[in-house]
């Protein structure tokens, strides 16, 4: 504990260098004196990071659990923010992509229920509208938006397209949701917005559904855990279903989909062969013959339209619903009874700003290794991520009070789902039409453009929000492992609580204090590591 001599000068500097904006005290989740939102800062400042939150849903049909799973995921991460920090005026337009699949006509054998998982969980979509509505952001400004199958919309929990989505999320929540199949030359061109695709394999312009990367839009990405022919299908191809019909259609293979010429990239089949004559010698399974979907430079082709389409993409969250997940095919069919893919009630959600990254560590939690998977060799060739080795990405669990504790991948439960992704049945090599990808991958083996680096020095970051009711969150970062101690004081240099105190990992750390039991007034917090301490001030206002 410090002296009170030693006290009294540590909060003098930290008064001196403490925090100077005039910031509105949070009372509540409406901000209607600020007007501004946005991830919370702690995931927003690490892009590299990826986020995971345990569920406890006891059964999938249990509405009430996954909206609120949903609701709480909104107001933990999803926060009032200032203009100074760079919040998102809560006046912008919030296009939420959801993963609204095409279930087709499939067999009578399957029932309705049967197939109702293969998308993102209604209830859990819901629930961050709602929560999201808390901020002060109207419902009519949320727009859900997928271009196939909306016959399928009103079955999924979503709404009916053709009737102001009523009858599911979107007429509760006031969202817009409706047909937006039409192709370009067809589609109303206030319904699309187009983007430049500078340095693109395959498009040289991508036609996105309004408001979807329109300017003064926050785009909301809410992806599925489920097995698909492309590995495992979450943030990276969710978004693909942004896209104008037939402009959408990622996974055609190696051939140019039904497009207007000026929008393709002229020299992009040299391109991706260029590229994929030297990734078959180093990515598995990539020596797969054909040109189809189902080859390695049909998926090469899907990858670079992948890439092209996330370099472009302006995403203000990349979160992937695993309340309960799916294998098989990505659709209904799979390797269960009656020819059927097998639902898990995996109980977590991944979240964080890098949908490769995001999608990274949800294959590895599905049990497969994610070095075995084209789109993560090419993302990291393309300058995407740093790293595609699952180890090397900071991983934390993010936790019921808000607070971010750094966690090694081994503490998680993984779930194997099984996918039908390049097959090796060629080459006189057998393997089940559902299979794990899960052989070890010697990644040292593979150069990077530039690993995650560890911070390289000791830094405590001003407490946000600040002044604050009754939360506040408190960043740390230390270069090496070791004891770390943080402690609260009041304005009389007496220790009031304290909310780290042991070993951690090297990287960066975050710590929430809950106010409930205190009064209003000046505190003062202390990181000690080592040698080094720091103080810092922050005033709580009830």
């Amino acid at each position: 504990m410090l002296s009170r001599r030693d006290f009294l000068k540590a909060a003098a500097v930290a008064g001196s260098a403490g925090y100077s904006k005039t910031v509105h005290s949070l009372t509540s989740r409406r901000q209607d004196s600020s007007g501004f939102f946005g991830v919370h800062p702690f995931i927003e400042n690490h892009p590299e990071a990826v986020f995971i939150i345990k569920t406890n849903v006891d059964r999938k049909d249990n509405s009430e659990a996954k909206y609120q799973a949903g609701f709480d995921l909104a107001r933990s991460v999803i926060v009032p923010r200032s203009e100074e920090d760079g919040g998102v005026p809560i006046s912008n337009l919030i296009p939420v992509k959801p993963n609204l699949t095409c279930r087709g006509k499939w067999d009578s054998k399957w029932t309705e229920e049967d197939t109702k998982g293969v998308v993102s969980d209604a209830d859990f979509v819901e629930g961050i509208i709602d929560g999201m509505k808390e901020l002060g952001i109207d419902g009519s400004q949320f727009f859900i938006r997928e271009v196939n199958c909306p016959e399928d919309f009103e079955i999924d929990g979503f709404g009916d397209p053709f009737n102001n989505g009523e009858g599911g999320v979107a007429g509760r929540t006031g969202a817009e949701l409706r047909d937006m199949t039409d192709e370009i030359g067809v589609i109303n061109e206030e319904d699309v917005v187009w983007s430049d695709v500078p340095g693109g394999y395959y498009f040289s312009k991508i036609p996105h559904l309004a408001p979807v990367n329109a300017p003064d839009t926050w785009l909301l990405n809410i992806a599925k855990l489920k097995a698909h022919g492309m590995g495992v299908t979450q943030s990276v191809k969710n978004l693909q279903g942004t896209v104008v019909h037939n402009y959408q259609r990622f996974g055609s293979g190696y051939r140019w989909i039904d497009m207007e010429p000026e929008h393709q990239n002229p020299n992009g089949f040299m391109d991706i062969i260029t590229s994929y004559r030297k990734n078959k010698e180093v990515i598995p399974r990539w020596d797969k013959s054909g040109q189809s979907f189902d080859s390695g430079l049909g998926m090469e082709t899907w990858a670079h339209m992948s890439v092209d389409n996330h370099s472009v993409l302006k995403t203000g969250l990349n979160i992937v619903e695993a309340i309960f997940s799916r294998d098989g095919n990505g659709f209904v069919r799979g390797p269960g009874e009656n020819g059927l893919s097998q639902e898990f009630l995996t109980n977590f959600i991944i979240l964080g700003m890098n949908p490769f990254y995001v999608d990274n560590i949800g294959h590895w939690l599905a049990a497969h290794e994610p070095g075995n998977f084209g789109l993560f060799h090419i993302a990291q060739q393309r300058g995407m991520i740093d790293t595609f080795n699952p180890h090397e990405i900071p991983v934390y669990e993010w936790m019921p009070d808000g607070t971010a504790v750094q966690t090694p991948l081994e503490e998680f439960e993984r779930t194997p789902l099984v996918t039908y992704y390049l097959r090796r049945n060629y080459k006189g090599q057998t393997e089940d039409e559902y299979h794990l990808c899960d052989e070890p991958f010697d990644y040292p083996s593979i150069s990077v453009k530039d690993k995650i680096t560890e911070p390289k020095a000791i830094v405590l970051n001003q407490n946000f929000p600040n002044p604050f009711n009754p939360f506040t969150s408190i960043e740390y970062a230390i270069p090496g492992d070791g004891n770390v101690q943080l402690e609260i004081y009041n304005a009389a240099g007496q220790v009031v609580d304290v909310l780290v105190n042991g070993y951690q990992r090297s990287g960066s750390h975050m710590a929430v204090w809950n106010t409930n039991n205190y009064s209003s007034g000046v505190y003062f917090y202390r990181l000690s590591f080592g040698s080094y301490s720091e103080l810092k001030k922050m005033t709580l206002l009830k």
